[in-house]
């Protein structure tokens, strides 16, 4: 099963955690869209507006089933090996999912004054649509 990772190509902070999570998965489970790239975000009707409340998680297989903001990340944490342990600790501390939730929108919110803002979009090694292309290639060898 695999996912779409959609992130602010354009903030720093989004974009170094794009690049430590493919150095962890190396495409196997995550494909990523900038929020950037309207083209690609009309395929799932998801609008800008939709990006300004933070990263999206898809699941390719069922588009409907989404994750926004701090429950995205958790998702994408407990999807990660051995994540779901520490997901799961997480979830069962009285007040910190409130609080990890406040905490999200915060960094959201104020990304660009916190970490400052790229001149360029930041398009992954793993942009989405790679896989079916790849998959193809080697079907028409």
């Amino acid at each position: 099963m695999n996912y779409i990772v959609i992130y602010d190509g354009n903030c720093n902070l989004c974009v170094t955690l794009v690049q430590v999570l493919e150095g962890i998965d190396k495409g196997k489970l995550f494909e990523y869209i900038p929020m950037q790239d309207l083209a690609a975000l009309n395929q799932f009707d998801i609008t800008t507006e939709d990006c300004e409340m933070g990263m999206i998680l898809i699941k390719t297989n069922s588009p409907k089933c989404r994750w926004q903001g701090s429950n995205a990340a958790e998702e994408i944490g407990r999807l990660l090996p051995g994540g779901d342990v520490f997901i799961a600790a997480y979830r069962s501390l009285s007040g910190a999912k409130w609080i990890g939730d406040r905490f999200y929108e915060q960094i959201r919110d104020h990304r660009y004054t916190i970490f400052g803002k790229r001149s360029t979009t930041y398009n992954s090694v793993y942009p989405f649509g790679c896989k079916a292309s790849l998959s193809q290639d080697k079907d028409s060898i």
